[in-house]
């Protein structure tokens, strides 16, 4: 991704308020591709978040387990090996069955079939299972990610840890 790219977006995102809150970044427990987490861990800190990124291989108990330690604000799952949507409806399921993680936003993105661009079905089924928005790299751009995330709002303790009590 090109700064020139992000260079508005994330501008306008950092302007509004310093710290948005805390992401946690992870892939589907089959996948052991790491490049894909450090840009999103990246990108995601650009859009005024700090990131805990959880690794490759992450087991769903792991994943589920972090979250309710450090009550995110957004979970961002990433597969690049086509085992996404498999991955995705046995994480989001175990993240949901969890009540205090029932309302925190849970995208999933990437290669996330082996055959290609997903269907709607396929992609239907990934929002019915609890994810808030699927991000297809064969049918959706970065910059859709970029305004889902700028679209979400600040976090109440991010910006109490933030403000300056005299």
């Amino acid at each position: 991704m090109s700064a020139g790219l992000m260079h508005g977006v994330t501008d306008a995102v950092s302007s509004a308020g310093g710290r948005r809150g805390t992401a946690i970044v992870t892939t589907v427990a089959s996948d052991s591709h790491t490049w894909n987490l450090v840009f999103l861990q990246l990108l995601i800190e650009e859009l005024g978040y700090e990131v805990i990124n959880l690794g490759p291989c992450t087991p769903d108990r792991v994943v589920v387990d972090a979250c309710r330690e450090t009550a995110p604000d957004l979970v961002v799952i990433s597969s690049v090996n086509g085992h996404g949507h498999q991955g995705g409806l046995r994480v989001i399921e175990a993240l949901r069955a969890c009540g205090e993680l029932a309302s925190t936003p849970v995208v999933i993105g990437g290669k996330l079939g082996v055959g290609g661009q997903q269907s709607e079905a396929a992609i239907a089924a990934l929002l019915s299972a609890g994810f808030d928005a699927v991000f297809d790299d064969a049918s959706t751009t970065a910059m859709e990610f970029i305004h889902f995330v700028g679209a979400l709002p600040t976090a109440a303790r991010a910006v109490e840890r933030t403000e300056v009590v005299a």
